[in-house]
């Protein structure tokens, strides 16, 4: 079972209690209310709609200490903690969370989250792994790049990757910034991707073009 919380809000967001459902984080914690905002204009949206996570309860943190900026950036004008967490939850108010906003990769104004293709990409029977960073790019500000880690012995190339990408999203969210075939992504032992290291990989890798 998965929970979610951060030091600001002085306890976890969510409680695994209840029936388990895959890839959720739990139901909302006593005390708290939590709605899930469009990260463009604001507005609540329902369930299965991704946006970001917006809590307030009387554990939440007043503020950070001599940093009235970074307090400011982070509570809306009606009192929301803006979490930085892309989220969304179902019709039993179960919530997923699926990416971090900075992690969103800005495609012609488009936010695109890399964890929403990385998941598609492990459908493929073909791909054991996936790690999906953005990258720049003069005309659209950042194009969509995958890492792809091959099952053993699969027989796979860069064409079927796109294909398979394709039948699934809109072209705004194609890999336009291509497919590196890798022995591994890398990740922190709780399982998340070290986008960082990534790029640090691509940085050290000959270029395509």
């Amino acid at each position: 079972r998965q929970g979610f919380g951060m030091t600001e809000l002085g306890c976890a967001m969510t409680t695994p209690e209840g029936k388990e459902r895959l890839g959720s984080v739990g139901t909302l914690a006593p005390s708290l209310l939590c709605v899930i905002r469009d990260i463009n204009t604001g507005e609540n949206l329902g369930p299965y709609k991704r946006g970001e996570i917006c809590i307030k309860g009387p554990t939440i943190m007043k503020g950070y200490y001599k940093n009235e900026k970074a307090t400011k950036e982070t509570f809306t004008e009606d009192g929301w903690m803006k979490t930085g967490d892309i989220a969304y939850y179902d019709e039993d108010e179960y919530f997923f969370v699926v990416d971090r906003i900075k992690e969103l990769i800005k495609y012609k104004g488009f936010q695109i989250a890399p964890a929403e293709l990385e998941q598609i990409l492990l459908t493929n029977p073909k791909i054991h792994d996936a790690g999906v960073i953005g990258i720049p790019n003069e005309d659209c500000g950042e194009i969509p790049l995958a890492f792809v880690v091959k099952q053993s012995s699969a027989n796979l190339c860069e064409a079927e990757v796109h294909e398979h990408l394709a039948r699934f999203v809109s072209k705004n969210k194609y890999l336009y910034g291509g497919v590196r075939f890798v022995d591994e992504i890398p990740r922190t032992p709780s399982g998340k991707i070290l986008r960082k290291e990534l790029k640090k990989l691509l940085a050290r890798m000959p270029s395509k073009l």
